[in-house]
């Protein structure tokens, strides 16, 4: 219950933080950008974290969802809504391919196959022509979303996409809570006592997959609509290791741990690059080995083991024969 209470006032303190974050001084467009990689590593937890499953090729859903969503709207007059409705289509049927390829091999070989599929995405967005090739789409307006709200303030902007944050932030817990999730995670602590069982685990897995795509999508559409382009950055392989940065920095299989990776990773890109160049990816990488032999679990994952080492109650000695 005192667990539950706690999780309670962070999240609400949280809520609060995230709601003032734009009235402090801080940029609306750099925050946007955060919750949008926050939410793309949020998703990729879902797959890494609860389903063991290492996808070197996500970028292919983040940033193939944002040009379609660009699409849309430059060439078709589409509205947001609809764009971003369209982008998580896009991914959700991009990711039932891919990973119905991928499932069928474990470890390596899986995260080989998405690399390689990753890969093949990636040339399409570079030859196809709805795309630009290596110019992208830009210039691409907000407008207005359902004909209701204008999204050309930064603000209005910023509330939007902390909303969505928090729906899809809320729906990955509720999916990790729930009985598919429980099966999920039991496949990642012991796949073959899983499959004695009787459940088809490929099914799960490919449901995880397309789960993990469609949201991957989400957060690149909404990221395109914030920044006003697409380019071939968004769906580059180094995209796809940016998050699973995020991920293990954080700590895989739990519900902050991507938010807080995603939070450095982003920030340091932010205010080092004008500093130190093109060292920031060697400052970043040397943050990561640092934290990967200090904190194994990542930085989340190393602060709930120690808050679970303070709170449960000291073994008892064994009674005397």
């Amino acid at each position: 219950m005192k667990v539950l209470r706690a999780n309670a006032v962070g999240y609400l303190l949280a809520g609060l933080l995230a709601l003032a974050l734009p009235w402090l001084g801080l940029y609306p467009v750099f925050l946007m950008k955060l919750l949008c990689f926050a939410m793309f590593a949020c998703a990729y937890n879902l797959l890494l974290g609860y389903g063991r499953m290492l996808s070197f090729g996500h970028a292919a859903f983040f940033g193939f969802a944002a040009y379609v969503s660009c699409w849309l709207i430059t060439a078709h007059g589409a509205g947001p809504a609809a764009a971003l409705l369209s982008g998580v289509a896009v991914a959700a049927v991009l990711g039932a391919v891919i990973g119905g390829l991928a499932i069928r091999r474990r470890g390596i070989y899986f995260a080989m196959i998405t690399l390689a599929l990753g890969q093949l995405v990636y040339f399409v967005c570079l030859e196809a022509p709805f795309t630009g090739g290596e110019n992208g789409l830009q210039g691409v307006p907000r407008g207005t979303l359902l004909g209701l709200l204008p999204l050309r303030s930064d603000k209005v902007m910023y509330y939007l996409v902390l909303a969505v944050f928090g729906a899809v932030f809320l729906f990955i817990r509720r999916v990790v809570h729930s009985p598919f999730g429980h099966v999920l995670r039991a496949i990642h602590e012991n796949e073959a006592r899983v499959i004695s069982l009787g459940y088809d685990i490929n099914r799960y897995k490919l449901l995880a997959f397309v789960l993990s795509a469609a949201l991957t999508g989400l957060a690149g559409s909404l990221n395109a609509l914030v920044l006003g382009f697409a380019t071939l950055s968004d769906v580059q392989q180094s995209t796809s290791g940016e998050v699973i940065l995020m991920t293990l920095l954080g700590g895989t299989g739990t519900f902050f741990g991507p938010v807080v990776g995603a939070a450095i990773v982003i920030t340091l890109q932010e205010y080092l690059s004008d500093l130190v160049g093109g060292w920031v990816s060697a400052i970043i990488g040397v943050i990561f080995v640092a934290c990967v032999l200090s904190f194994r679990r990542g930085i989340v994952g190393e602060l709930e083991a120690l808050r679970l080492r303070r709170t449960e109650p000291p073994a008892r000695p064994a009674a005397p024969a």
